[in-house]
């Protein structure tokens, strides 16, 4: 069954919504803390709002926006808790693959009665999934799954049971529905972004049919063109690829923390400088250049994401309207640019604005204390700890050389058999 949106609301009306809700974000970061996740009334708000109907198909009740202005919104979430920011970008921007990726026959339960939110992990489960009759059983934990507290889904991987030589089989790409798992409450401990929803699951035999299940297939080099979801939605956006998606959004997450911590920074130029005349560091010459500095960096960075997600853009529409094929080295490149932004946002705050705000601001549970630890965890990601690594896949892929990718997708007995480099 499909359904269809009365009204689709406009970017600028999206990008207000999310703007109106500042207030009360930074007013329940600690609570949002405290539980791990943002509360029910924000998720309601979210829901009244259509953020998580952003990038559903229309046909299914959803807004198909762009990229561009999924990440607008996400940035400015962020600037009101960037915690709560994560946790909204990463379940909600998963519609967008699973509208990509499966065939209509899933996409007509998965999106039915336009109520999808759907977190996500690269990592594969941890057992490998066994073939049963009519699909596949899934078994194992996963962690780190930001979004998961509200998710009506889960898109996950899982490895194959290999040839009996002790490397493992093909990769599947899964989506899984919350009665297919139960979330841990192992969230929390973490320095920076304790409000993310970031807990594991634990999948106990639990079946999926072989329609939610694509083989042979990995995330992080699916083939724009062997999926659906162009043909069946007539928008290129629906053919893209995923990492790039990925890293942008915690790329606008960090562009919004920057800005959430310049505010507070803003705030706080009406107390005075440390030292002789005492006068307010608003019209002191040397914070004056600390506060223009950082605000033309961070702009910087915005810009970049726009443009990267603007990239994106061009890029699904050429392959669908010209059948210039997104490439992975596309996907490797937009994935850097993403990822050069969250480790100069990072850099930003913390040399110039956290540097020069004063100890006494930095206390916990002041807002600047929260929002240079959840940058600094933003900094310390996987993602941007393999910045290196992505700097070689683009190299290899724009010299035509074998990538490395498989070093990711091995299970750690697999990985701790190579030798020491």
């Amino acid at each position: 069954m499909t359904t269809t949106v009365e009204s689709v609301p406009t970017r600028k009306e999206l990008i207000e919504r999310a703007i109106a809700l500042r207030p009360r974000l930074i007013e329940k970061q600690a609570e949002a803390e405290e539980r791990t996740y943002y509360d029910e009334e924000m998720h309601e708000e979210f829901r009244r709002a259509g953020f998580y109907r952003m990038f559903m198909p229309r046909s299914y009740g959803g807004f198909e926006v762009s990229v561009p202005t999924f990440m607008r919104v996400i940035v400015e979430i962020a600037r009101g808790c960037p915690s709560t920011g994560w946790c909204l970008a990463l379940g909600s921007n998963h519609a967008l693959m699973v509208g990509s990726w499966f065939p209509k026959e899933t996409q007509d339960e998965v999106f039915e009665g336009g109520r999808f939110i759907c977190a996500s992990v690269a990592a594969p489960i941890s057992e490998p999934a066994q073939r049963v009759e009519g699909g596949w059983e899934l078994n194992g934990k996963v962690s780190f799954c930001s979004g998961i507290p509200y998710s009506t889904y889960y898109l996950g991987q899982a490895l194959t049971p290999g040839d009996g030589s002790g490397m493992p089989g093909p990769m599947l790409l899964f989506v899984a529905p919350r009665g297919a798992w139960e979330m841990l409450d192992d969230w929390g401990d973490l320095l920076g972004f304790k409000g993310s929803g970031s807990q594991s699951i634990v999948f106990d035999h639990a079946r999926l049919p072989a329609h939610y299940v694509r083989e042979n297939t990995s995330m992080i080099d699916v083939d724009p063109a062997t999926a659906p979801g162009v043909a069946l939605h007539g928008n290129p956006m629906y053919g893209g690829r995923a990492l790039s998606i990925f890293t942008m959004c915690l790329a606008a997450v960090m562009v919004g923390a920057a800005y959430n911590a310049l505010d507070e920074y803003e705030n706080l130029l009406e107390k005075a400088i440390p030292i002789p005349p005492f006068v307010k560091r608003r019209v002191d010459a040397d914070y004056q250049r600390y506060f223009g500095g950082a605000w033309a960096k961070i702009a910087t960075a915005e810009a970049a994401l726009h443009d990267c997600a603007e990239q994106h853009m061009e890029l699904c529409r050429r392959q669908a309207e010209e059948g210039v094929p997104y490439t992975y080295k596309d996907d490797m490149l937009m994935g850097c640019i993403g990822r050069e932004i969250m480790v100069q946002t990072w850099e930003v705050v913390q040399s110039e604005l956290v540097r020069t705000v004063g100890a006494s601001l930095l206390k916990v549970g002041e807002r600047m204390e929260r929002i240079y630890r959840d940058m600094s965890i933003g900094n310390a990601h996987r993602n941007t700890a393999l910045r290196d690594w992505a700097y070689r896949e683009l190299s290899l892929a724009h010299l035509g050389l074998p990538s490395q990718v498989g070093l990711l997708t091995r299970p750690p007995s697999s990985r701790s058999q190579e030798p020491a480099r």
